[in-house]
């Protein structure tokens, strides 16, 4: 199978308009929502995402998930596809069409057991700036790929 793992972006997705710069020079503490029904990996990432200084919030299903992004937009969403309740795919059509998302930033990166073609593309064609395969992943490369997309953002 063709390696489907690509580089976070840093484009802006196509729901989104710029942060503010005062967000962006605040200083505040990175800030990432991961979005995974499979408590290893979830919390694998939470901790290891936090020795990088990173506030991360950790959600299970898609309907946390859209709930987390009302109350509040992160810098960074990782989101599984394959979840309880909503999907990824869903979230992010639920995103593109929330009145009170639509204008904001959410940068998305996809992690998921679906690797076909046909599903990153749609993950693309939803928003998503990045798009991994789990069986491809390490955690260190995932760290490094958000380390990156943060000192482009």
């Amino acid at each position: 199978m063709e390696e489907q793992q690509q580089p976070i972006q840093s484009a802006q997705p196509a729901s989104g308009a710029a942060k503010s710069a005062s967000a962006q020079s605040s200083g505040q503490a990175k800030r990432v929502l991961i979005v995974e029904d499979e408590p290893l990996l979830g919390n694998l990432l939470k901790q290891r995402l936090g020795k990088e200084g990173i506030s991360v919030t950790l959600v299970r299903d898609g309907e946390e998930a859209l709930r987390s992004l009302q109350n509040e937009v992160p810098d960074l969403v990782l989101l599984d596809i394959i979840l309880p309740k909503v999907s990824g795919f869903e979230l992010m059509e639920k995103i593109n069409s929330d009145p009170a998302l639509a204008g904001k930033k959410v940068s998305i990166v996809v992690i998921s057991n679906l690797g076909q073609e046909g599903d990153v593309q749609k993950g693309q064609q939803l928003g998503a700036i990045g798009y991994f395969v789990k069986a491809q992943l390490s955690i260190e490369g995932l760290v490094s790929q958000v380390r990156e997309f943060f000192s482009k953002n």
